[in-house]
């Protein structure tokens, strides 16, 4: 793990976060309701988002007490109508954590679940604890995974494991989630956010703006490629930091 210095958001706030000058770990943090996901959360996400926006870094999401997020807030759910829903509250959200410029890691311990799930799929990787238990009850709720699960979810397991898991809303434990590539990885509790950063770290030493050039272009639409991939390349073709570190590569195989 990194040893930089750290500035530590302590402001009360469902989203504890902690900067550093590479990266940015947010802490969902409402233990009395197992973090689920309410508006106050939503707007404390916008807001770290415009910050990731204007500078951007690496972001790890997590949870406090052995909990990623047990879903979106029941409580606020219920009172919630035909507007509310238009207005894509947790699906904008969502959204803009998974088009951040640079990656996002997940860190997931125990209950992912339903808008917590979703908050996870937004995640570019996604590593766990062998508690895990993740996934998208939402229909026996009497609702659908409207922020991001139903076109996400394909995405990560294919179309035919997604259409399983939304339309019986099952949860999937920890290896299976590993077996169908929910997660890329399992880690003990105690070893999750350590896990994290070592991810993070990987990820910190390659060149900055050839990672944002790779996740932008990953995510580009299939009738974008190769069109996409090749102005990028030409981009990074000339930077300066293409050719030092392929200079310094050439020169430790010389050695």
């Amino acid at each position: 793990m990194t040893d930089a210095a750290t500035d530590l958001d302590t402001t009360d706030t469902p989203l504890r976060i902690e900067r550093r000058p590479d990266r940015v770990i947010a802490t969902l943090d409402r233990p009395d309701v197992r973090n689920a996901i309410d508006q106050r959360t939503i707007d404390a996400l916008h807001l770290l988002c415009a910050e990731l926006e204007a500078i951007p870094r690496i972001l790890i999401l997590t949870g406090a007490g052995g909990v990623f997020a047990s879903g979106a807030d029941i409580r606020q759910l219920r009172d919630r109508g035909a507007d509310d829903a238009r207005r894509g509250i947790n699906a904008n959200a969502f959204i803009r954590v998974s088009e951040l410029p640079m990656p996002v890691i997940a860190a997931l311990d125990g209950f992912a679940l339903g808008g917590g799930a979703e908050l996870a799929y937004a995640a570019d990787i996604r590593i766990a604890t062998p508690s895990l238990k993740i996934g998208n009850p939402e229909t026996g709720l009497g609702i659908l995974a409207a922020a991001g699960a139903s076109w996400r979810l394909k995405e990560i397991v294919g179309d035919a494991r997604a259409a399983e898991l939304l339309l019986t809303g099952r949860t999937v434990e920890a290896d299976e989630a590993l077996a169908i590539g929910l997660v890329s990885a399992l880690h003990p509790s105690e070893s999750l956010l350590d896990a994290a950063h070592a991810v993070a770290d990987r990820i910190a030493r390659n060149d900055r703006d050839a990672t944002i050039a790779t996740k932008r272009v990953f995510r580009a639409p299939r009738s974008a490629h190769p069109a996409v991939d090749l102005e990028a390349q030409a981009v990074l073709f000339e930077s300066p930091e293409k050719f030092r570190r392929m200079t310094e590569f050439l020169e430790r195989r010389q050695k």
